[in-house]
C-alpha cells in the first residue's frame, strides 16, 4: 500500500446478501444453449450451421478501414463476375446485398473468387428427392455430404511476411539524421530553387 491513504474498513452489515448477484444457473444455461444449437442444426440440415456465405469487406472510417471482416452480403457486380444469378444465390446459401457498391477492382475480384470457391465445394440437394434437376449434385455426392459445423470459409487477414537482411558495412556507416536534415532542407527550398532555375533559363534565352 503506497501513500497516506485511509485504512479500508468496509461496512458490509446492511443486508449485503440482497445485493449479491449469483450465477448458479450458469451450468443449466450452458446445457440449454448446447441443446438449442443442436436443434437448430438438425432443423436446417444439410445447410452449414454458421448460415449463409458472407463477403470480405473493409471496416468504415480511418480507424477501422485496414481491418477486414464479414459483410452483410455480396454485391450484384460480384455475383455477375462469379457467373451466378442473384435469384439463385440466396437459394444455395450465398448472402446478397443489392445496396453494396464495389469501390475497388481488388475487392471485386477477391469476393468473386470467394463465391467461385464456395460454388466448387458446395453440394446442392434437390428440392424433391425424386426430382433431380440441372445443377443438383450427383447421388454419390449427396450420400457422402456432411453438415459443416462452425464458421465456413472464415474471414482471415493475411499476415505480411518478414524479410530478414544481413546488416552490411554500408548500412552501418549510413547517417540517417543527416540524410533527414538534407531532405527536409531540400523540401523547404524546392520552390525558391525552381523559381531561380526558371529565371536563369529566361536570361539564357535573352
Amino acid at each position: 500500500m503506497k501513500h497516506n491513504n485511509v485504512i479500508p474498513n468496509g461496512h458490509f452489515k446492511k443486508h449485503w446478501q440482497n445485493y449479491v448477484r449469483t450465477w448458479f444457473n450458469q451450468p443449466a444455461r450452458k446445457t440449454r444453449r448446447h441443446i438449442a444449437r443442436q436443434t437448430k442444426a438438425a432443423a436446417i440440415f444439410p445447410r452449414p450451421t454458421a448460415g449463409s456465405l458472407r463477403p470480405i469487406v473493409h471496416g468504415q472510417t480511418v480507424k477501422y478501414n485496414m481491418k477486414v471482416r464479414a459483410g452483410r452480403g455480396f454485391s450484384l457486380e460480384e455475383l455477375k463476375a462469379a457467373g451466378i444469378p442473384k435469384k439463385l444465390a440466396r437459394t444455395i446459401g450465398i448472402a446478397v446485398d443489392h445496396r453494396r457498391r464495389n469501390r475497388s477492382l481488388e475487392g471485386l475480384q477477391i469476393n468473386a473468387q470467394r463465391i467461385k470457391t464456395y460454388k466448387a465445394k458446395i453440394v446442392i440437394f434437390p428440392r424433391v428427392a425424386k426430382e433431380v434437376k440441372a445443377g443438383d449434385s450427383s447421388a454419390e455426392e449427396l450420400a457422402s455430404a456432411t453438415q459443416v459445423q462452425g464458421p465456413y470459409m472464415p474471414v482471415v487477414r493475411e499476415q505480411p511476411g518478414i524479410e530478414l537482411l544481413k546488416v552490411t558495412d554500408e548500412m552501418k556507416s549510413f547517417d540517417a539524421y543527416n540524410k533527414l536534415r538534407i531532405e527536409r532542407t531540400n523540401a523547404r527550398h524546392i520552390g525558391v530553387r525552381l523559381k531561380r532555375a526558371a529565371e536563369a533559363e529566361k536570361e539564357e534565352k535573352k
